[in-house]
């Protein structure tokens, strides 16, 4: 399903991803790019007496991967403008390091710009573990290009 334009999409459309392990090195540059090397990350000795038992996943660097895993898909990859908007984005759950995260997005929305060559697509995307537990939630809205001007 590669070179949808925002006329091939219909609301209730899904897309799963891949799946994806979060791993020592994904933290380890994260907390070099964000600056935070909260304990809560990078300390095992500190977080072993935590309510997580271990170091968690800082909640943006899912958000990041869950971003690069609907890329990968290339659904919208000819006719996708611009990444508009994140509405509503929660972190439910924490996601520990070794965990499999996945995201499932469902098409909630389509509506036409004043420009009649594109539109703007709202996605419901659910993060779930490898357990099928969603740990992450929220809207993703991509402004799409028409395939034939309205």
């Amino acid at each position: 399903m590669t070179g949808m334009w925002f006329d091939d999409a219909e609301l209730g459309m899904r897309f799963d991803t891949e799946r994806r392990t979060v791993t020592e090195a994904d933290i380890v540059n994260f907390c070099g790019v964000s600056g935070d090397f909260h304990a809560l990350h990078t300390d095992a000795q500190a977080m072993r007496d935590s309510q997580f038992g271990e170091r968690i996943a800082h909640g943006a660097l899912i958000l990041s991967m869950v971003t690069g895993l609907r890329g990968r898909l290339n659904i919208f990859g000819d006719s996708l403008l611009a990444f508009a908007e994140i509405r509503g984005w929660r972190f439910l759950r924490p996601v520990l390091i070794g965990d499999t995260i996945r995201a499932a997005n469902q098409i909630i929305e389509l509506r036409p710009t004043s420009k009649p060559d594109r539109g703007v697509m709202v996605q419901r995307v659910e993060v779930f573990n490898q357990h099928d537990v969603v740990v992450q939630e929220g809207e993703m809205v991509s402004l799409l290009k028409r395939a034939v001007p309205a």
